[in-house]
């Protein structure tokens, strides 16, 4: 029987720049869906560069957390829903219920 080291073939490996920034685009896009209001272009791709570098600043934490929707979700509220609520002119609470709604959170 063999032991396997740290970092082994079971363990996830940490997501490339492509798959973060893809993941938050899909993230936002849900989330305006469910807002059910027109956000301009330009200010979605602001969003988009805002909450690809808050991901990237905790990347480790996400990481670690990436099973729990809940505690994903409760990181978004607290780090990124102010900047996008005041950069898209909603209500932070309406923004956060929407992403919950998207993320599953």
């Amino acid at each position: 029987m063999r032991l396997q080291q740290p970092g082994g073939k079971h363990e996830a490996a940490y997501p490339s720049a492509r798959k973060i920034r893809r993941a938050c685009s899909v993230e936002l896009y849900r989330t305006i869906k469910r807002l059910n209001r027109y956000i301009p272009a330009e200010k979605v791709e602001e969003a988009e560069k805002l909450y690809f570098r808050k991901v990237a600043e905790n990347l480790l934490w996400i990481h670690e957390h990436r099973d729990n929707r809940k505690k994903l979700a409760d990181w978004w509220e607290a780090n990124v829903c102010p900047d996008i609520a005041a950069l898209w002119d909603v209500e932070p609470k309406r923004l956060s219920a929407a992403f919950r709604s998207a993320f599953g959170g």
